[in-house]
């Protein structure tokens, strides 16, 4: 799969996550996962019992997962805290502490990213629990999971898709994407004034560059703010892509 194809499979697989809410999204973590993990055993709730805090495992290694895709997360940031803590000590009521090692709580953040305090939370489950590993996984994680799959495997998650070439109207650049996300963001004073903006000078001499290029790149420093939240809540084939051009 080339560059150009890894771009249309990640619009398709995007979509899928913007639109993927409760069942939906489980579904697509599960096919995920099963995929990339040859032991993994999804779960799935059954009557009463329900599905015990585990939405799949993989108990050769010690892995358990637990699946949450709120339909507004940024409205359920107390609720997600509680639930992660919960979930987890909900899991500990069916399962031997010694048979978990690594515990993953796998959110649907539709690439808008989760609380800082979600992070600290998980943190202390793994300190408490002295567990190998716990994180917080969002859609990014998710994309880079599907994206180290085989191209067949990506092909049934994110769906056939028609061939770029016989396309021509629509525009599949990474640059194109960052840009558009940058400019439709408001500068913020408090973030403009967390950076340094470094002394041009020898640059400006080295590339052989005008005095008011100079300023184009000073002026330019206000929206890297903007792009560090972008590439940190997207997956490393963006930053990679972004580089490449």
């Amino acid at each position: 799969m080339n560059t150009q194809d890894k771009m249309l499979a990640r619009h398709f697989f995007k979509m899928k996550i913007l639109l993927s809410e409760g069942m939906t999204f489980q579904d697509l973590v599960v096919q995920i996962l099963s995929y990339a993990e040859h032991d993994f055993i999804p779960i799935k709730a059954w009557g009463n019992i329900g599905d015990r805090k585990n939405d799949g495992c993989i108990p050769s290694k010690g892995v358990y997962y637990q699946i949450y895709a709120p339909e507004n997360l940024n409205n359920t940031y107390i609720k997600l805290l509680r639930k992660i803590r919960n979930d987890f000590t909900g899991l500990l009521e069916h399962y031997k502490l010694s048979a978990v090692k690594k515990y993953y709580f796998i959110v649907n953040d539709k690439y808008a990213g989760v609380h800082p305090d979600s992070f600290g939370v998980i943190e202390e489950l793994k300190n408490e629990n002295n567990l190998e590993d716990a994180n917080i996984l969002c859609a990014k994680d998710l994309e880079n999971i599907l994206f180290a799959l085989g191209d067949d495997e990506i092909y049934e998650v994110v769906g056939a898709f028609p061939d770029p070439s016989a396309i021509q109207l629509m525009d599949y650049s990474i640059l194109t994407e960052v840009l558009q996300h940058i400019m439709q963001q408001s500068i913020k004073p408090s973030a403009v004034a967390n950076y340094v903006v470094p002394d041009w000078d020898e640059k400006i001499k080295f590339n052989n560059l005008t005095e008011g290029a100079k300023h184009l790149l000073n002026g330019a420093m206000i929206h890297v703010g903007s792009l560090d939240e972008y590439l940190k809540n997207n997956s490393d084939f963006v930053a990679e892509a972004l580089r490449d051009h």
